[in-house]
């Protein structure tokens, strides 16, 4: 995964992975604690939610201490989606 973030996010070199990979698992424990399943997390297409909230995380320096809107409203629909495809159809259907 560290190399698809790195890629999306346009960065090259290795001297910064160890806080790209913090930053990713921060971004994961976020996404699983608002009720986005394991699965989804690890979906390759969902890799630009990641990438988001770790460029996020990557503007602390700039004072910048929180996760974008965008990024809270995409794992927000994430959690939703999954939480509708678990959902079962009334019996009288």
């Amino acid at each position: 995964m560290l190399k698809e973030v790195k890629q999306a996010l346009k960065i090259t070199g290795k001297y910064d992975d160890t806080s790209i990979k913090q930053h990713i698992n921060e971004v994961k424990r976020f996404m699983k604690d608002g009720g986005v399943a394991e699965s989804v997390i690890k979906d390759p297409e969902n890799i630009g939610v990641i990438s988001r909230g770790v460029a996020d995380l990557l503007t602390l320096g700039s004072g910048v201490a929180s996760f974008s809107k965008h990024f809270i409203d995409s794992v927000v629909q994430l959690a939703l989606k999954a939480e509708a495809e678990n959902e079962e159809l009334p019996s009288n259907l």
